[in-house]
């Protein structure tokens, strides 16, 4: 079997309050994912899951336990290291877009490529192949802040899939989106992602959105209860 693409070994998160006190966000979770894998993780407000995503990008780093990506223990790099790999091969897509609105829908899709470096060229015309296959060729020169929310969500996951990540993680990236079109963006998402052989790990609190996933990772009280 190939190695996973994102694996959690025994991970904890601790915070302290401001009056000293430690809270325990995350409480030893275990799980992986492989290329292609779509997870997706339920739970209340305040259960974990966005510290979830937030140490599975290597934006935060865990207590105790292990976070490896690409094979990588994300707290033995240092935070460029981290940077670096998570600008590579890390695709974040997120609840309230996150996008430029002076900038029109192909540019904000070209933002990772211009940060990156590369060729210039190359990213434009993968740029507009991905804007046409959410249906928004004809959007492309548009300014964003025209656009209809369920538009600037695919603006968005253009943007997170341009440099074919191996790694997609959604916090709730239909919590803005009425249902009918949050369940079309989710599936066009989910779509892309597969098409690209990217894992794909997604926050969500409807059920229903959580059944489209390969396995659901249920999140109580900072407990990982159900990693399948």
């Amino acid at each position: 079997m190939s190695p996973p693409i994102l694996a959690f070994r025994g991970v904890s998160r601790d915070y302290r309050s401001a009056g000293g006190a430690v809270l325990r966000a995350l409480r030893g979770a275990t799980g992986e994912l492989g290329a292609g894998e779509v997870v997706a993780v339920t739970g209340r407000s305040g259960s974990g899951k966005s510290t979830l995503l937030h140490l599975a990008a290597g934006i935060d780093t865990p207590t105790s336990g292990e976070v490896i990506l690409l094979g990588r223990p994300l707290a033995a790099l240092s935070d460029g290291e981290r940077t670096r790999l998570r600008r590579d091969h890390v695709g974040l897509v997120f609840q309230f877009f996150h996008l430029l609105p002076h900038l029109s829908a192909l540019e904000n899709v070209l933002v990772p490529a211009l940060v990156a470096g590369d060729p210039a060229d190359a990213a434009e015309e993968r740029a507009r192949d991905l804007l046409a296959r959410v249906g928004l060729a004809d959007r492309a020169g548009d300014p964003v802040d025209g656009l209809s929310g369920g538009e600037m969500q695919r603006v968005a996951l253009c943007r997170a899939i341009l440099r074919r990540p191996r790694l997609l993680l959604a916090d709730e990236p239909t919590g803005n989106l009425d249902e009918e079109t949050g369940r079309a963006v989710l599936e066009l998402m989910l779509a892309l992602a597969r098409g690209e052989g990217s894992a794909v790990l997604f926050v969500t609190h409807s059920a229903e959105l959580a059944r489209v996933a390969d396995a659901v990772w249920t999140m109580h009280s900072g407990v990982l209860e159900r990693a399948a």
